[in-house]
């Protein structure tokens, strides 16, 4: 037997449920469920950089589970539930397809004969950022910034690519690559200035505005600066494991292996993945 959404939707209710579900369930609320949401999303990501398709269901399961929670609390505030999400945004999904769905219906769609290939990806591209422009319009009118709308809660990186992402489009934003490196040379030497001069805090608030730079830079050069980052964070894991195996192998404490040593390792690792590449 296969479940289905409702059996899911039924499932949360009776967790909820104050006199027959589960405790923990029971005492979550808006707030205390965002970091699992985030860190469902990042379990996501994580499965599909590592081409683990086997445990995919099981992440996204869990990343349903969380717009499940959501849709729960709406219903007992009556808000909103969980067809209302449905329903809100498939709405908009055929808003921002008129290239798919010209009259904004599913019973609309692109009459046969006429490819996806037919449609120039350039257009749609225009078309979807002007849709999305008028929907910020609309939003505006109860907000007063351009970036009110943007998620407090993303991680930084992510959340810095959209800030500067969000004011370019009104034309706050370097001509090219080499106006944001210029720029990122002046924090790097900004951060060198507070050091020499031994203040610290100083240093570390230069070290965000560097950090703002090289997120503008990621974004400039078409980027997802997260995911750079991401990328990072892998090769590094890799190159160091490979440093702990070889000391290993050596019968060496990696707790007593010198910094030449290390490093000799390092350089090893990156020429092996520098030979396998080329």
């Amino acid at each position: 037997m296969r479940h289905s959404l409702d059996d899911l939707l039924t499932l949360m209710a009776v967790l909820r449920d104050t006199e027959q579900g589960c405790p923990w369930d029971i005492k979550q609320s808006w707030d205390s469920i965002v970091p699992h949401t985030i860190e469902e999303a990042y379990e996501v990501a994580d499965a599909i950089e590592r081409r683990a398709f086997d445990e995919l269901p099981g992440e996204l399961g869990d990343l349903l589970f969380q717009v499940v929670y959501y849709a729960q609390f709406g219903a007992e505030e009556q808000r909103f539930d969980f067809n209302d999400i449905v329903d809100t945004l498939t709405a908009k999904m055929l808003r921002r397809h008129p290239h798919v769905f010209p009259d904004g219906t599913l019973d609309s769609r692109r009459p046969p004969g006429i490819s996806a290939k037919d449609v120039q990806t350039q257009q749609v591209n225009t078309r979807w950022e002007s849709l999305k422009a008028d929907e910020r319009a609309e939003r505006a009118q109860r907000a007063p910034s351009i970036l009110d709308d943007v998620p407090r809660t993303l991680p930084a990186l992510s959340r810095a690519a959209k800030l500067s992402k969000r004011v370019a489009r009104v034309g706050f934003d370097w001509p090219d690559a080499a106006g944001v490196l210029a720029k990122i040379h002046e924090e790097l030497g900004e951060v060198e200035e507070a050091l020499a001069a031994g203040d610290l805090q100083h240093a570390q608030e230069e070290v965000g505005d560097l950090l703002f730079a090289v997120t503008n830079l990621a974004r400039t050069l078409g980027a997802d600066p997260e995911q750079c980052l991401r990328t990072t964070n892998s090769k590094f894991e890799r190159r160091f494991r490979y440093v702990e195996h070889a000391l290993a192998t050596a019968e060496r404490p990696l707790n007593e292996a010198s910094l030449d040593e290390m490093e000799s390792h390092w350089q090893a690792a990156k020429a092996q993945e520098q030979h396998i590449t080329s």
